[in-house]
Order: C-alpha cells, then sequence, then structure tokens
C-alpha cells in the first residue's frame, strides 16, 4: 500500500452547501487524513492523504459532484507534498 497526499480545488456551488463536512464523512470512511476548507474564490480546498487507491476514491467522489446539494463544474488535482504528517482529517476556517 502506497501512500500518497493529493490537493484537490473544487469549484462550482460548493460553500454554504455542507460540503466540507460530506467531504470530511467521506474521507474518514476512507481512513484518509487531511483537511477541506472554504477559499476566498468560493472553491473548496481539499488535502487527502493515505493510501493511493483510497485517495482516488475520494477524487472520483468529488468529481462525481459530493454532496447532493452541491453543484460541482470541475475539479483540479495535483501530487501534494505536505509540510507536516495530518492524524486526522479535518476541516479549517
Amino acid at each position: 500500500m502506497s501512500k500518497v497526499c493529493t490537493i484537490a480545488w473544487v469549484h462550482g456551488t460548493v460553500q454554504g452547501v455542507g460540503f466540507r463536512y460530506s467531504t470530511q464523512r467521506e474521507a474518514l470512511q476512507l481512513g484518509l487524513t487531511g483537511y477541506a476548507r472554504n477559499r476566498d474564490d468560493g472553491s473548496v480546498e481539499v488535502v487527502a492523504c493515505g493510501d493511493a487507491e483510497q485517495v482516488e476514491k475520494l477524487v472520483a467522489w468529488l468529481k462525481a459532484g459530493g454532496p447532493r446539494s452541491a453543484r460541482v463544474e470541475k475539479v483540479l488535482t495535483e501530487p501534494h507534498q505536505p509540510g507536516r504528517e495530518y492524524v486526522n482529517f479535518g476541516i479549517r476556517y
């Protein structure tokens, strides 16, 4: 099992619809660490670390639209090297 970290920027109607909380729930079910936070441009930033296959499942979930109340227009991702190791999946403000 290879451990990876991916950072994603989710664009669309993704703030004020429970997106971060749904992402946290999904990530915890997949055994991932990292965080989700709103950005000033209206997008949500997600950092997900863990088993490569589980990270891919979360990215696929994001691209599929996340929670029902959200309207995802695009998801941009790239590999990420965090400056520290995350112990859980949190919500940042």
